[in-house]
């Protein structure tokens, strides 16, 4: 089996729905990580104050096949590609270890369902 680091960078506003998302589309677990962000534009201030957006970094384990199609979800179901909202990225998994072998067993089980469908 092979597994993918799916990473999603959104809006702090759209955490919840977004592992909502995820979670709706095959992913179990996810850490979650607060960052700041800046873009092609200009950051912009107000009174002197520099406005930079609050964003959630998520950080998803999941079979290659899985990482696909909530990366899918994510990009449709938040617009991500007409709103500017966030970004997400699969990277591959070499190794991996310290994974629950029950996890592993319900990746297993969904790739046999879906291939049955």
């Amino acid at each position: 089996m092979r597994f993918a680091l799916l990473v999603a960078i959104v809006e702090q506003s759209l955490e919840e729905e977004a592992i909502d998302i995820a979670k709706a589309n095959g992913a179990g677990g996810v850490t979650s990580l607060t960052g700041k962000g800046t873009g092609l534009n200009e950051k912009k201030t107000f009174f002197g104050l520099t406005y930079e957006r609050a964003e959630s970094v998520l950080l998803f384990v999941l079979e290659k096949r899985t990482s696909v199609k909530v990366m899918k979800a994510l990009k449709n179901e938040l617009h991500l590609e007409t709103e500017n909202k966030g970004i997400v990225m699969s990277l591959p998994i070499e190794h991996l270890a310290g994974i629950a072998s029950n996890q592993i067993e319900a990746f297993a089980n969904r790739l046999k369902e879906e291939k049955e469908v």
